[in-house]
């Protein structure tokens, strides 16, 4: 049995030709297809980024900013929404470190049944892991706007808080705040003549005089009379009559369990506020004068 004889598939000097440039050219095709099927995508080699406009921008921004604002243009006060996303929002978004979480009505509850005052005056001053207007000050966020935002985050969990009434115009930072919550509390359960005295002490701490603060150097020589002068000016629009439960000036049964504590006490209460009362009484005395009207 024999076998087919095998025939060379290149019989003439055309087809080897053919054959070498199919030799060369195929290969060639195939990587240039494959390199233009690499090299499709934009690629940026690594620290090239780092020469964008924005990259350059970024790094030649000035550290500090400045924000000019005109004194005497009216104030526009943020929303309570507008506060929570600015201040809030950190904490309250996820209820880190034992914060009511936002919307979260479980959380709320217990608080909303404390009060609106004294929800804002825990903002005001501070609780737990919260520090005292989340960590803001008041050139950032008013009293008012600290409460706008107590009102929104308590809204949303269920509560059917009002606003804090609106600030008057020119009056006291230190006022604005946790004594006009107090106040608005203590007027509420109080009779027409309580009420009205409320409202006159009130009205009193928002006018208090604002004096230039004294140096170290320059403070008064006689303290006593330092501490009577800063009383009358000051301190007697609320504990010469006692309202706002602020304890009544010669009254010892009043007194008496405040001056259980030490002085150093009952000094930082009234450098730095306590219930009603806000820091210095909504003056900018000195520490010295503060402390001596407190003896």
């Amino acid at each position: 049995m024999s076998e087919a004889p095998h025939g060379n598939p290149i019989k003439t000097p055309g087809q080897l030709f053919a054959a070498i440039i199919a030799g060369f050219a195929v290969p060639i095709v195939i990587i240039v297809l494959l390199a233009y099927y690499v090299d499709n995508g934009t690629r940026i080699g690594a620290g090239t980024d780092g020469l964008t406009d924005a990259a350059v921008d970024q790094r030649i921004t000035p550290l500090a900013q400045v924000d000019i604002r005109d004194a005497n243009a009216p104030r526009v006060y943020k929303t309570g929404e507008e506060v929570y996303k600015a201040v809030c929002f950190a904490c309250h978004a996820a209820g880190t470190a034992g914060a009511p979480k936002f919307t979260n009505t479980a959380d709320w509850a217990p608080r909303i049944a404390q009060g609106f005052d004294t929800l804002w005056h825990t903002a005001l001053t501070g609780k737990g892991a919260m520090p005292a207007r989340g960590g803001t000050s008041p050139d950032d966020y008013s009293d008012y706007e600290i409460g706008r935002a107590v009102a929104y985050m308590a809204n949303n969990a269920g509560a059917n808080f009002a606003d804090p009434p609106v600030p008057a115009v020119g009056s006291a930072a230190g006022a604005s705040g946790a004594a006009a919550a107090s106040g608005a509390a203590a007027a509420a359960g109080a009779s027409d003549a309580g009420a009205a005295q409320a409202a006159a002490a009130l009205a009193a701490m928002a006018s208090v005089p604002q004096a230039a603060p004294a140096s170290g150097a320059a403070q008064s020589a006689d303290a006593s009379q330092a501490g009577k002068t800063l009383y009358t000016q000051v301190c007697q629009a609320c504990h010469a009559t006692g309202v706002l439960n602020a304890p009544k000036y010669g009254d010892k049964e009043a007194w008496a369990p405040r001056l259980k504590d030490s002085m150093e006490t009952v000094y930082n209460y009234a450098l730095h506020g306590k219930g009603a009362m806000p820091p210095k009484g909504g003056s900018n005395a000195s520490d010295a004068d503060v402390n001596a009207a407190v003896d």
